[in-house]
């Protein structure tokens, strides 16, 4: 799991003391929203190949530690 997602997931009040398959749904539900956020930075360039939304949406992918 992305080490700031399992980070910001304890900070939520969920602990890994459950199915590991119902910790993955989580981690993926969470990754989908970081995903969607990228998505709305990178729109804000509309079809520019360079911007300030893409280096937002870079941003916010190193952060997470998405691939």
């Amino acid at each position: 799991m992305n080490e700031k997602i399992k980070e910001l997931a304890e900070q939520s009040g969920l602990e890994y003391n459950f199915d590991p398959m119902t910790w993955l749904k989580y981690n993926k539900f969470a990754e989908l929203i970081v995903r969607e956020c990228m998505e709305i930075a990178n729109d804000y360039d509309g079809c520019k190949l360079s911007g300030p939304g893409m280096l937002i949406a870079n941003d916010i992918e190193e952060h997470f530690g998405l691939k």
